[in-house]
């Protein structure tokens, strides 16, 4: 008996020794950058259907989750505080360069965007395609106001921070969480106007999931995005006009002439089907390309793909097929594509890669 207490006495020594010996835990760094939306929006009331946007700050985002502190070294700086439908060119180069630099030191390991759920998919594809780092940057919103019943802002920046700090997010591009989802940059898309599922995915399907803090990873995206992308911002001050043309039976193609003729460097067709348009359309695109207006063909339908020369001989036109992009995606990326170069088949090429 005395030798066994012995033993588990000099066993506990030395689990001691070993305890003393290890590096104490470290707590990743996520920073969570505002920028406003209906997650910081103020009602009058918790059961109204109206409120706005932007009105509370990251410090009272921060302190309506005190559980952040159980998955990081949590701070927050306030980039913006606007409703994401006045998310603008200035503002998406001021977060960029914000992201980078934070991202290039060794204290931050993570990022957090709180975002308005407008337009919250075209922000995060611009990131997806100009941050210039492996490290996680999450981006979250809410469909009801921090003043509703049954705010869903809270947990959805839980969770999304539970995924920042998480080591397997790393090299997965740019994250949208939210409603315990985990979705892609590329492939996420808002499909309802006030449904707190509103979210998808439609045709490469999610990331993971993430419950309470707990993720479950699926899939890596397989198109280039963030270190693997060729895009960079160094040196820019504005990004190019362009605007999405929105196709329907009886089209006026005047609308075409009139983009090209105040300042459309690029044009972005939202067509009918695998992005078909009108007759009198297809002949505005020609003198818009043969302009050197860089055109690219979309669909307004939900999901499914452009493809190249279909019904469209895009090769004749000059145009450019999207592929799995929608409208306001494909106009992000001719954005930074045209910051180099109005060649067609360059810019198809970018769309075949990113």
């Amino acid at each position: 008996m005395k030798h066994s207490r012995l033993l588990v006495l000099a066993l506990l020594a030395l689990v001691a020794a070993v305890s003393s010996s290890l590096p104490a835990y470290a707590a990743p760094d996520i920073t969570i950058l505002a920028t406003g939306g209906t997650i910081a929006g103020s009602a009058e009331t918790q059961t109204q259907a109206g409120y706005t946007s932007g009105q509370v700050g990251v410090e009272t985002l921060l302190a309506a989750v005190p559980q952040l502190k159980e998955l990081a070294d949590v701070s927050g700086e306030q980039v913006v505080n606007v409703g994401s439908q006045d998310m603008s060119d200035a503002i998406w180069l001021d977060l960029a360069s914000r992201i980078n630099t934070l991202l290039a030191t060794k204290k931050t390991e993570g990022i957090v965007i709180t975002h308005g759920t407008d337009t919250i998919e075209e922000t995060a594809y611009f990131l997806n395609l100009v941050v210039d780092s492996d490290k996680p940057v999450v981006m979250t919103a809410a469909m009801r106001p921090s003043t509703a019943l049954s705010a869903d802002g809270p947990l959805n920046i839980y969770n999304a921070v539970a995924v920042a700090a998480d080591i397997r997010a790393s090299g997965r591009g740019v994250l949208v969480v939210a409603n315990d989802d985990i979705h892609s940059a590329r492939a996420v898309t808002k499909t309802n106007t006030t449904d707190v599922q509103t979210f998808v995915s439609p045709e490469r399907g999610l990331i993971g999931t993430t419950l309470y803090g707990k993720n479950t990873f699926f899939r890596t995206p397989y198109r280039a995005h963030t270190s693997g992308s060729d895009f960079s911002l160094k040196g820019v001050k504005a990004l190019p006009r362009v605007d999405i043309i929105y196709m329907h039976a009886n089209f006026s193609a005047d609308i075409i002439d009139a983009a090209v003729a105040n300042g459309a460097k690029g044009l972005v067709i939202a067509g009918v089907g695998n992005g078909n348009m009108t007759t009198e359309a297809q002949a505005a695109v020609a003198r818009a390309t043969g302009a050197g207006v860089a055109v690219v063909r979309s669909s307004r339908v939900v999901s499914g793909a452009t493809g190249r020369n279909v019904e469209t001989d895009d090769d004749k036109l000059g145009t450019v097929a999207s592929g799995e992009l929608n409208p306001a995606k494909a106009r992000v990326l001719l954005k930074l594509a045209l910051l180099t170069t109005k060649d067609a088949s360059d810019i198809q090429a970018m769309f075949d890669k990113y």
